[in-house]
């Protein structure tokens, strides 16, 4: 059996949810689909933002520039437990990934909401594209080249 090992990309504005997103799934365990380890690539805007939501088409060029041809993308609307200060309403999230062709999800990292759910979907996703394609014995894995400098942050995540 062979193993699969895809690197994580959690794209989307500060603020939004990312690093919160990735460490309650962290929490609950690694990716993995009958037996194949599995990262993901997941693009990420918040729900009481409507400008990280007006962003998401500039993060998907920026995929589709630096990643490989025919990436898995999962558009993720973080955020859905804080359903008083709601922006973005699932319509417009689930419109939006429609016309991009990517599959679509709200999530909260602070309770949990379809967090699991989300990476274990695109887990599968991959699996499935990765599986239909022949093996290369000798093929070398497809890298993406990120340039930037880190940004500091001051407040920590998931606090509220």
């Amino acid at each position: 059996m062979r193993d699969y090992l895809f690197k994580l990309l959690l794209i989307g504005d500060s603020g939004v949810g990312k690093s919160c997103l990735l460490l309650r799934f962290a929490k609950i365990r690694t990716v993995e689909q009958d037996g194949k380890t599995i990262k993901l690539q997941i693009i990420v805007y918040d729900v009481t933002d409507q400008e990280s939501f007006n962003n998401v088409k500039q993060w998907l060029n920026e995929i589709d520039r630096y990643a490989s041809d025919n990436v898995n993308k999962l558009l993720v609307g973080n955020k859905c437990d804080l359903t008083a200060n709601k922006v973005v309403s699932y319509e417009a999230g689930k419109a939006l990934a429609d016309e991009m062709g990517i599959p679509f999800m709200e999530t909260s990292a602070k309770n949990a909401t379809n967090v699991e759910q989300a990476f274990m979907a695109m887990a599968a996703s991959i699996k499935t594209r990765m599986a239909s394609q022949p093996a290369a014995a000798n093929a070398r894995p497809p890298t993406v080249q990120i340039r930037g400098q880190p940004v500091n942050q001051k407040t920590s995540c998931c606090s509220s």
